[in-house]
């Protein structure tokens, strides 16, 4: 998780990913923050996100983040 969390905050440095659990939800990341924070993950974990994943359960906290990242990467 230090990892994700890493990468969260160097995307968006202003948002409190440690605690938020609505971040799509309450508007918090918008798409331009989704599409950089998918960037990253598909770099640093070598992982494909689809556009099927692209929902907001995927990306509402960083937990659901680090629960797609563990399911793409055994899909693998």
């Amino acid at each position: 998780m230090d990892k994700l969390y890493q990468i969260l905050h160097d995307c968006c440095p202003d948002i409190d990913f440690e605690h938020e659990t609505k971040l799509v939800d309450d508007g918090i990341l918008e798409s331009l923050d989704i599409v950089m924070i998918v960037s990253e993950l598909s770099e640093q974990y070598d992982i494909e996100i689809d556009v099927d994943d692209l929902v907001p359960e995927n990306f509402n906290s960083a937990q659901a983040i680090y629960a797609l990242i563990q399911r793409l990467q055994e899909e693998q």
